[in-house]
């Protein structure tokens, strides 16, 4: 008994070469997301590039996603787990900055999808802006120290520069004190002036400064608890808004800033948010506000808002603006978050405010509030520029559990033309690729197609492809990206397709060949002409044979649909089946993807679907545990069965076998059952049901093969089973399809034609002959553990394993896995999340991962039922996201990352900086034109320096900002700050620790007394010296070679005591001394104006020349 044992073990198990080739066929195995779409449910912040058209997307577990045109998607992976909570792109440079909780700073690179550079900064971050149009970067701390750091554009690399402001250095030079818990910095603002040279730190005391980084000094100080605020609101036009038009004063008191942004075009004005709920507008360009002290601003410049008239408001988390006019610098559209009273409806606030001339007096003609469906989580707006040079701005409205809405410019317009208040707007879901929530994903498959049925559907999706839209639109709001040459070839065909049904009963089809999904069509599941109740049930189960292009869909309350992707069929009508009658209805039409029959047999949710044979027979599973196989030539039932045993234990798995000579092995059984059909048996049928039974029936007639099911002694919960042949790719998800269909390409040809040509496969069923099926292994996949069988002995009743590996977590979800057309692996989703690769048949590990190392996903119940493979690839779904796993390996998974499309368009980047440097050309050209004549050009050249002065521009570009370079190499507060040795360590002037310095004075400054030079049109140096440059070298020099010896009188000049003088010719000494210092600084300034002079002059002149050579020809030279 035990020798036999040990015999039957040697020949069911694998030998050690097989096991060994097994596990070196998934040796190089690694998992990489190869496609993700959706927003992730841990969505927190927002980023946007407004040349490229990118939205980034920062989350709470460390994801980074990228959005562009249709189609175009990334997901950056940061290596630590944390939450984002800073965003920025450099803007047209293909850089993204992100700073995680432990301020760990990361530089993505865009056009890579990679990390460039990382630095971990000391202190918390509380602050973070990019200087628009360059690569300097502030970062503000909580010690109230404002930092400056460089991106290289090219690598990626950080550096730290030399420039900082402390929060000292601003109260010494603003006589303001801090509080000492209160300095931290709350804000940074660049100033949109076109030098770049300005920016506005915000501290959490209140304190709001507008530095001068070229000048080192402060231009605007507000804030402070001494403030009186007199007539905030007093000509609002809308008096529900509970905007403030007290006019009785009161004081600002202690506040902390929460959210500030710019409420003018040119930067005039800030708007400020306040823990308290308030907001106040400050007038940054007013000469009152900038000469002031604190406590004496004038109320004008100064307005306050308040969004509501309860005393205890929510504070003021996000604050944006943007003009409505392009010729108003004031006048726009307010987007505030909080300030409502505590407990009110979450909404977003949007306000259309108005300037008087000079901006004088602030009203508000509109509002309206934005229902959020969620807790807030960021916004962004999307500026463009309209017909007539008119700006507009979507809005992007992001909500937790990572949903994205989308209001466009001109619904926000219309809301706000019917001046009302509206309290309830419904929010407009922001256009997916692949829909997962709304509608609700229930059931997914993913297919790969033969060459014939790829042509086919490649002309379907040609002509019903669908497009998505935003109140009517046909695009999204973003156009970023570049899509791949590959995914962007319409003759290399459809290779792979993804197919979605929902919870409203719709199916859709979806191009998976490449990075860049496409949807294919969208069936509704309605009938032309015919109602038929319970179409609309939610999808269950789907299956499509990949041959004949036939599809069908299983709802829950148990139809199955059919239909006919491909046009032109023999047959014209559509059949409707019950349990009772078969109606027959003509089409009204030949077009493809319409329905072809339905079935209502059973009132049970369908669980499996399974075509066999190329599609002419279609296998049912039910919840009931029925069994309905369905003919597809002469559309009909060909039996129904219960398989269950009066259970009604629910069907898991139907695996469907050919064999020609099946009957020899089950008359081999040691006991024949009595009511085992006497005729030859071509098809079984292998059917799991909910309880670990197996039975075992004739696919022809329905007969069950064996009375006792296949049942484990312990139970277990089943979740898949699998036939798998040693010789050819055979599953339970395709049986023998791919295998026929490479031996004889010109049979593939012949069942593309139709479906009554499949009857010319007959010669295919050689493949599946009795000695391949006693060949064939059965395994089945249970929630403990992996179990594998000889077919030949389940057949027979024998109920041993060859193999069997017990799981430490329960299993939910396998599948089975190819490698070069051959079934050779087994993936398996655990509960926790974890993820393994077996080798088959031996069942031996080759890989661990997880959804959290891959995707950073948590499992979640129903997700194995959203799961799909096609043996080369998994496909996920979780809450709003979609993922393709790719399973490949080498060079096929290179290959296949090499499609992904582009995120940064260097096309677009360069001929965005080709238009800047035109327009720098153009506004120095219109500066440099004048009328004709020596004497006006030169009056017009004085006239060019001091508009160059002023530097009034509406845009900045990267040619305005490029001597930051310069100032931001030093550290400012050179002469006012303690100085820096070369230890870099701080000095303190006071103190007496520095007698090595020398102290200079403008005593020691040497200036030749020269005649003044007379001012010209034209700059002529004169040289009044007309020495040779040797006389000049040995200018005071004589003949005598020997040294003169000087006299004792000489020496005590030079170097004795001088006799001490009274009090008074000391002070006279002085005094005469401070009067030739006084002359002499005169003469510098009148030097270097007359300089100055001279070289407008020589610009002026060199102008008109420029233009008299542009008005000739080229004859005339």
């Amino acid at each position: 008994m035990f020798a036999k044992r040990l015999l039957e073990k040697a020949i069911h198990s694998p030998t050690q070469g097989d096991s060994q080739h097994g596990n070196s066929a998934w040796k190089d195995l690694d998992l990489r997301v190869y496609v993700h779409y959706g927003v992730p449910s841990t969505a927190s912040i927002l980023a946007f590039d407004p040349i490229q058209s990118l939205l980034a997307i920062g989350t709470l577990d460390g994801r980074i996603k990228v959005i562009g045109g249709d189609g175009i998607e990334g997901l950056f992976m940061s290596p630590r787990q944390l939450p984002i909570k800073h965003l920025e792109f450099l803007r047209n440079q293909g850089i993204l900055v992100s700073i995680s909780n432990d301020n760990y700073i990361q530089v993505w690179n865009l056009e890579r999808r990679s990390l460039a550079s990382c630095l971990q900064w000391q202190s918390n971050i509380t602050a973070f802006s990019v200087i628009t149009g360059s690569n300097f970067i502030y970062i503000g701390d909580d010690h109230g120290l404002l930092s400056v750091l460089k991106c290289n554009a090219d690598s990626g690399e950080l550096c730290q520069l030399p420039y900082h402001i402390p929060a000292t250095s601003i109260s010494k030079v603003s006589g303001i004190s801090f509080p000492d818990d209160h300095h931290m910095i709350v804000g940074v603002l660049h100033q949109p002036c076109p030098s770049g040279d300005r920016v506005l730190i915000a501290y959490e005391c209140g304190l709001l400064t507008l530095w001068d980084v070229t000048e080192g000094q402060i231009l605007f100080i507000g804030g402070g608890k001494d403030l009186h605020l007199k007539d905030g609101f007093a000509n609002s036009a809308i008096k529900e808004d509970n905007l403030s038009d007290d006019t009785s004063g009161c004081y600002l008191g202690e506040k902390e800033i929460s959210a500030l942004c710019w409420a003018s075009g040119d930067g005039s004005i800030v708007a400020v948010g306040y823990v308290d709920g308030d907001i106040l507008f400050w007038k940054t360009s007013s000469s009152s506000v900038n000469k002031a002290p604190v406590a004496n601003l004038p109320s004008s410049d100064v307005v306050r808002l308040r969004l509501s008239s309860e005393e205890r408001r929510l504070p003021v988390i996000v604050l944006q603006w943007f003009p409505t006019k392009k010729s108003h610098n004031y006048n726009g559209l307010l987007f505030a978050y909080g300030g409502d009273q505590i407990g009110a409806e979450e909404v977003l606030t949007v306000l259309n405010l108005e300037w008087s001339s000079g901006a004088e007096n602030l009203r508000c003609t509109g509002r309206i509030d934005l229902t959020l469906t969620g807790s807030f989580a960021d916004m962004i707006l999307l500026p463009s520029v309209g017909a007539g040079g008119n700006l507009s701005a979507d809005l992007l409205l992001l909500t937790n559990p990572g949903q994205l809405h989308c209001y466009d410019d001109s619904y926000l317009s219309t809301l706000m033309s019917q001046h009302e208040r509206k309290l309830s707007v419904p929010a407009l879901e922001f256009p997916t690729v692949i829909p997962a929530r709304n509608p609700l994903l229930t059931s997914a498959r993913l297919y790969k197609l033969p060459e014939c049925s790829s042509k086919d559907l490649s002309k379907i999706s040609s002509v019903a492809r669908p497009t998505a839209s935003v109140h009517g639109g046909s695009d999204r709001p973003l156009t970023g990206g570049v899509p791949c040459q590959l995914s962007s070839t319409e003759e290399s065909g459809i290779g792979r397709v993804y197919i979605g049904g929902y919870q409203d009963g719709s199916v859709r089809m979806w191009d998976a060949t490449h990075p860049i999904l496409s949807s294919i069509f969208t069936l509704q599941g309605q009938v032309q002409g015919i109602q038929v109740a319970g179409l609309t049930a939610p999808v269950s189960s789907l299956d499509l044979c990949v041959f004949t292009l036939h599809l069908a869909v299983g709802n829950e309350s148990g139809l199955v649909l059919i239909y006919n992707l491909k046009s032109g069929t023999t047959d014209k009508n559509f059949h409707f089946i019950t349990d009772s009658k078969h109606e027959v209805h003509p089409l009204l039409s030949e077009e493809a993807c319409q329905c072809k029959a339905v079935f209502s047999l059973f009132n049970s949710p369908v669980q499996v679907l399974q075509f066999v044979n190329h599609a002419t027979k279609l296998a049912v599973g039910f919840q009931s545990g029925q069994v309905a196989v369905l003919d597809m030539g002469p559309v009909s039932v060909l039996f129904r069965s219960d398989c269950s045993c009066g259970s009604l234990s629910p069907v898991v798995s139907i695996c469907w076998r050919s064999s020609s000579n099946t009957d020899n092995m089950l008359k081999s059984q040691k006991t024949v059952e009595v009511n085992m059909p006497t005729d030859p048996i071509d098809e079984l049928v292998f059917v799991l049901t909910k309880d670990a039974k197996i039975l075992i029936i004739d696919g022809g007639m329905g007969n069950r093969i064996s009375s006792r099911p296949l049942l484990l002694k312990k139970k277990s919960i089943p979740i898949a089973m699998y036939v798998i042949d040693d010789h050819i790719s055979v599953s339970s998800e395709q049986s023998a399809k791919d295998t026929s269909s490479r031996k004889d390409a010109t049979t593939e040809g012949k069942v593309a034609k139709g479906l009554h040509e499949t009857a010319q496969l007959k010669s295919s069923k050689d493949a599946f002959s009795a000695g391949r099926l006693l060949d064939s292994l059965l395994l089945l996949c249970y929630e403990d553990s992996l179990r594998l069988y000889s077919t030949k002995s389940v057949i027979q009743g024998n109920h041993k394993t060859s193999r069997k590996v017990k799981h430490a977590k329960p299993c939910c979800w396998t599948s089975t896995l190819r490698k070069e057309g051959k079934v050779s692996g087994l993936v398996a989703l655990y509960q926790t999340g974890d993820l393994e690769i077996r080798s088959l048949p031996d069942l031996a590990l080759v890989k661990v991962s997880s959804l959290v190392s891959i995707l950073r996903w948590n499992f979640t119940a129903n997700m194995d039922k959203m799961m799909a493979s096609d043996g080369s690839q998994i496909a996920l779904a979780n809450g709003c996201e979609l993922a393709l796993i790719s399973l490949e390996d080498g060079e096929d998974d290179l290959r296949a990352m090499g499609a992904l499309p582009c995120l940064h368009d260097q096309v677009l980047a360069a001929a965005a900086d080709a238009a800047d440097a035109a327009l720098t050309f153009s506004s120095q050209k219109k500066k440099q034109a004048s009328a004709p004549g020596i004497l006006r050009g030169i009056v017009k050249g004085f006239k060019m320096r001091e508009a160059e002065n002023k530097g009034k521009h509406s845009a900045t570009s990267k040619s305005d900002v490029t001597h930051l370079e310069d100032v931001f190499s030093k550290p400012p507060f050179v002469d006012q700050l303690p100085t820096l040795r070369n230890n870099q360590e701080i000095v303190d002037p006071s103190s007496g620790t520095n007698d090595q310095e020398v102290e200079l004075s403008i005593d020691d400054i040497e200036i030749d007394d020269l005649a003044p030079m007379a001012s010209a049109s034209v700059y002529k140096p004169q040289n009044k010296d007309n020495r040779t440059e040797r006389e000049k070298l040995f200018e005071g020099a004589t003949d005598v070679t020997e040294p003169r010896l000087r006299t004792r009188g000489d020496i005590i000049d030079k170097y004795g005591k001088r006799e001490s003088k009274d009090p008074a010719a000391v002070a006279e000494e002085a005094r005469n001394k401070l009067l030739e210092r006084q002359a002499k600084l005169e003469r510098i300034n009148q030097r270097t104006a007359e300089l100055q002079s001279g070289a407008e002059d020589f610009a002026s002149l060199a102008n008109e020349l420029v233009k008299v050579m542009e008005r000739r020809k080229w004859w005339h030279i």
